[in-house]
């Protein structure tokens, strides 16, 4: 071995042997961490509303920084634009095919919504909306979601007197004691399962798709050329027009009565009014099958009782409205779309209203049409 590598190697030995006690003393850096320090990294907040911050913030000002901090996601009615989640509507949703899952329809604690919007919004910019402010824009999406009055103050002090519709709807994960079990035992290999047997076909359950000429989806056309063989219901004489008209269901009268109405309006204005309403489908439906979103559904909305949609909490406004006995006919909705909150002191619609005469005019001709 050279003598230049004896000496490093030397070196190398005395200078761990004489790091050792170094290593094992404290370098000095760091001191403890302050209360305040602590308390400014702690944000958490639980159910019970233990962390909470003290503070208050009511309805009007929560829609006012809901409008400049959120609305650019969240829609100014909390409906949600674009891929952004909707946060108010859906209540009665959660066993449909497409669930609605909102603060108001799905969220279990307001002790979540208060922590995720303090913690972590507006997107981008977390964490600079103050604590009065996140108490406010929790009371307007309360409100948002037909929860609390539109003179709502939410505070420390009334948080947790605040009971979001699904808190019972949560379980404790149970999957240890009731699923890991089944999963553990000695795995079955040999004769595990008896004899299939097929008791349905897809056709008889309904759950094959079909074409517009009631076949298969993605029958292949008949290239033969041979007509069709008719069946024997298709082959008898055509029924007189009186034996049809003596047939007709009270269903299909009632069809033909609508047909008939529909007819006398104006179809330029209708489909102008359709147009129209693409400004109001945010937080309204109408059609058939039409529910509750953030607004009431609109399914005969003319000649209607204001606030009289079952399942729909009102606004104080509407309340009035109905007591009084007032009827939504062309008058009265072109004067409340015109300009809502002076129409209707109060309303949760925060929809600044239609300022076109011509505009107003087509959404109720479509709203007649469509919300039969």
């Amino acid at each position: 071995m050279s003598k230049s590598r004896k000496f490093v190697l030397s070196a190398l030995l005395l200078l761990s042997v004489s790091a050792t006690p170094v290593l094992a003393e404290k370098i000095g850096l760091g001191r403890p961490a302050l209360p305040e320090e602590i308390d400014a990294w702690d944000v958490t907040v639980l159910p019970d509303g233990k962390g909470l911050r003290p503070g208050s913030g009511d309805v009007t000002t929560g829609e006012a920084v809901f409008g400049e901090k959120c609305a650019a996601c969240h829609g100014e009615f909390a409906e949600g634009l674009d891929a952004w989640p909707v946060l108010a509507g859906g209540q009665g949703s959660l066993k449909d095919r497409r669930p609605v899952k909102t603060i108001g329809s799905y969220w279990p604690h307001l002790s979540t919504v208060w922590d995720y919007v303090h913690r972590s919004m507006p997107f981008g910019s977390a964490q600079t909306v103050s604590v009065d402010e996140t108490y406010a824009i929790v009371a307007f999406l309360l409100y948002s979601n037909g929860l609390v009055e539109d003179d709502f103050v939410l505070s420390k002090d009334n948080f947790n007197e605040v009971q979001l519709p699904n808190n019972q709807g949560f379980y404790a994960d149970d999957r240890s004691e009731a699923e890991y079990p089944l999963f553990s035992k000695e795995p079955c290999m040999k004769d595990c399962r008896g004899p299939v047997k097929v008791t349905k076909r897809a056709v008889e359950l309904k759950v094959t798709p079909t074409d517009a000429d009631g076949k298969p989806a993605g029958t292949l056309p008949d290239i033969t050329g041979q007509a069709p063989v008719q069946q024997k219901s298709e082959a008898a004489e055509p029924a007189t027009a009186t034996d049809t008209a003596s047939k007709e269901t009270p269903a299909e009268a009632a069809k033909t009565v609508e047909t008939a109405s529909a007819e006398g309006m104006d179809h330029e204005l209708v489909e102008a009014g359709k147009t129209v309403f693409k400004k109001c489908q945010s937080c309204h439906k109408i059609g058939d099958g039409a529910k509750n979103a953030t607004g009431p559904h609109l399914n005969g909305v003319v000649g209607r009782v204001p606030g009289t949609v079952d399942g729909y909490k009102y606004s104080k406004a509407f309340s009035k409205m109905q007591s009084e006995g007032e009827v939504w006919d062309d008058a009265r909705l072109a004067a409340f779309l015109e300009n809502p909150k002076t129409f209707a002191a109060g309303t949760k619609m925060t929809f600044a209203g239609l300022k076109k005469e011509h505009e107003r005019a087509a959404l109720i001709a479509y709203l007649k049409s469509a919300g039969k």
